[in-house]
């Protein structure tokens, strides 16, 4: 029964990001829609292979309760590195002069939020990152990807076990995930983040989950800066 429970949120799993995916390329929409509102600006950062829309019902929400929204259109499907992508928010970051923003991120783009936080010029902008089933411990599947873009998420990788070491950050972290994720075995728990498992099954498709935005308000009402020295 579990397995047969775990195939059929797979299955589900892949039909959500395959509406997602065909939605997102007929229906582009306009990154410039939605950087209206009074609230600290939040920062899209989608997974691999997944465009800025991917993240719509989650932007759609944020926007709605009074955040501006901006979409890094320079990452496209994001397929760089993690060090070069998050130099192009970096860059995104300086050219627009923002500051207490929200990093919003998605599996690999919580690996791009995490790097961000520890540069130099741009760690000082950023007040939280809240990330979605992102493999911050890697996952074993990725050692036997035929695609480096893909092998990059091996527990082994060199960027990855920088970021894990790395723990300074992670207070300014929470990591949001469901109880099963076909793609991260290991589960994307982060020592010194604050860590939220919901009840839903799925990489993708706890994007769409209600849950997930009551989880994410919550993240943000709770959040408390670091004491100033």
């Amino acid at each position: 029964m579990r397995l047969l429970r775990r195939g059929w949120a797979w299955a589900l799993d892949y039909a959500y990001v395959g509406f997602w995916q065909v939605r997102g390329f007929l229906l582009r929409g306009y990154a410039t829609r939605q950087l209206s509102g009074n609230k600290a600006p939040v920062i899209l950062l989608p997974g691999i292979y997944e465009p800025w829309q991917f993240l719509h019902p989650v932007a759609s929400h944020l926007h709605g309760a009074g955040h501006p929204v901006h979409a890094v259109t320079a990452l496209g499907y994001n397929r760089g590195s993690v060090p070069a992508m998050a130099e192009l928010v970096a860059r995104y970051l300086r050219e627009r002069n923002l500051t207490d923003v929200i990093l919003l991120a998605h599996s690999k783009g919580g690996l791009i939020g995490k790097y961000v936080m520890t540069l130099p010029d741009s760690a000082p902008r950023v007040r939280q990152l809240i990330a979605v089933n992102s493999p911050f411990s890697g996952s074993v599947y990725a050692m036997f990807a035929l695609l480096p873009s893909l092998r990059a998420f091996s527990p082994r990788n060199r960027t990855l076990n920088a970021l894990r070491a790395n723990l300074a950050v992670n207070s300014r972290i929470t990591s949001i995930y469901g109880t099963f994720d076909p793609h991260i075995p290991g589960g994307s728990e982060l020592v010194g983040a604050t860590n939220v498992q919901l009840d839903v099954m799925g990489h993708f498709r706890i994007l769409g989950d209600d849950g997930l935005l009551d989880a994410i308000d919550a993240a943000i009402a709770g959040h408390v800066p670091d004491p100033v020295d």
